[in-house]
């Protein structure tokens, strides 16, 4: 089995080193809280290297592929680990089942990390958490899979891919063979840190130069020339152009929302569920100073991102407020040019940043979704004015979420598809942009996964 990306880390390299041992420590810590106390990996994580943010680089680096790959190998480690037990994983003490299953990730995926340094980290892992008397199951298991690792390959889809196995099923109705199958393994690569330039702030040479000046690998993505991949940084809020607010973490998929919309100046934007707020600023860039967009969201915290990220771009055409998206605001009534409904859904495209939602979503929690849009939908849309244009997204690659939700908005409200001409000009190849959508897919697509469709009001 290989990895999508190494850690190549001088703990790692020595396996024994006190650095790889804190690494560890820490990682257990992040895991045991992510698979036994259903806390959010995302969340968890970065709250740790903001906690340990004095570790080396390296190790810090060692630390997110642990756990992220951990999280997002579960299904494949938990069937290679009761091939191995006599008892099972689910029968072990949650600190014991952590250990051994952060332990089978170093051993199947991650290269420079010796098998023999592996098992004997394990073992003191247990022993510093009280378990000592367990270590001789610990060492034999792992030994175990060390031996027979060569052994595991999987033909199902679900164990192969670490994927629940109803999603597989669904997007092998939903999709061709071989586009779900790309899907899937395009969410276990490496993708790197995506920002957008905000192009009314500094140039895009100046933005480039300013990045590389700090060491960080600079590269764009084929959709968009103002989105670029950022590679070999260490943090990303001790970047110029970040402080600076000269760039914004944003997916090329979700920054195209803006460019479909094809803004003009002086145009009135309502974004009705914003946090944190990418496509907002992404609009108030390409007013440049003109117009009004406002960006909301369902609580405090939530628009408290929303309103960090415009004081560090330093845009004056946007505010941001508390508002629930369900509930009509009679002020906004035909007001809108633009309405940005970027609405709650169940997330599956961004799986490969977000590795734990494929193990919180259900079938049911789709259809509660897919009926919020709909209860949304019929809010929203009366606040475009004749002429004007609505614009649906999700992060989600559901037909339920997505296609279904568009034919049933044009069924029922006066509304016809908008142009995505404007991404055919980018490159972007789908016959449905024609019909005023598309269906961005990992594996076929250089973004995450994600869905788009334009409206745009009858006048009359």
């Amino acid at each position: 089995m290989t990895e999508k990306a190494e850690s190549k880390t001088l703990g790692a390299a020595k396996g024994r080193s006190p650095r790889a041992a804190k690494a560890r420590e820490i990682s257990l810590d992040i895991l045991f809280k992510v698979l036994e106390q259903d806390g959010f990996v995302h969340d968890v994580l970065c709250q740790a290297l903001e906690k340990y943010q004095y570790l080396e680089k390296q190790d810090r680096a060692f630390i997110t592929r642990l756990t992220e790959g951990t999280v997002e190998r579960l299904l494949t480690v938990d069937a290679v680990l009761n091939a191995c037990m006599k008892s099972g994983i689910r029968k072990q003490r949650p600190v014991i089942r952590t250990i051994l299953r952060m332990s089978v990730y170093q051993l199947l995926w991650m290269d420079r990390v010796p098998d023999r340094a592996v098992c004997d980290e394990a073992v003191k892992l247990a022993k510093s958490r009280g378990l000592g008397g367990l270590g001789g199951l610990v060492n034999g298991v792992l030994r175990n899979v060390a031996r027979r690792k060569e052994e595991f390959s999987f033909e199902d889809w679900s164990l192969r891919y670490s994927m629940p196995q109803w999603i597989c099923e669904m997007w092998r109705e939903e999709y061709q063979e071989n586009t779900a199958e790309a899907m899937l393994q395009a969410f276990l690569e490496e993708t790197p840190v995506t920002v957008r330039c905000n192009l009314s702030r500094a140039s895009l040479t100046e933005i480039q130069e300013s990045l590389k000046a700090q060491g960080a690998g600079v590269s764009k993505n084929p959709l968009s020339d103002q989105v670029l991949y950022l590679t070999g940084y260490d943090y990303l809020e001790r970047l110029e152009a970040f402080c600076r607010g000269w760039i914004q973490v944003q997916d090329v998929a979700s920054s195209l929302v803006t460019v479909v919309t094809d803004p003009r100046p002086g145009d009135r934007v309502l974004d009705v569920c914003g946090a944190p707020g990418g496509k907002s600023l992404h609009m108030a860039d390409q007013l440049q100073g003109t117009g009004e967009v406002t960006v909301r969201d369902l609580t405090e915290e939530k628009v408290s991102l929303i309103r960090e990220n415009i004081a560090r771009t330093g845009f004056t055409n946007i505010h941001a407020e508390v508002w629930d998206a369900l509930e009509y605001d009679e002020r906004w009534e035909e007001q809108a040019d633009i309405v940005i409904a970027d609405l709650p859904c169940s997330g599956l495209g961004v799986i490969g940043k977000k590795p734990d939602i494929k193990y919180r979503v259900t079938k049911e929690r789709i259809l509660s979704l897919a009926e919020l849009q709909r209860k949304i939908l019929s809010v929203v849309s009366r606040y475009v004015k004749p002429g004007g244009k609505l614009v649906y997204s999700t992060c989600t690659v559901s037909r339920q979420e997505n296609e279904a939700q568009r034919d049933w908005f044009l069924k029922h409200f006066p509304f016809r598809p908008g142009s995505l001409d404007l991404l055919a000009k980018r490159g972007l190849q789908e016959p449905t942009l024609e019909d005023g959508y598309v269906q961005l897919l990992p594996g076929k697509h250089p973004c995450d996964g994600f869905f788009i469709a334009v409206f745009q009001r009858n006048r009359g």
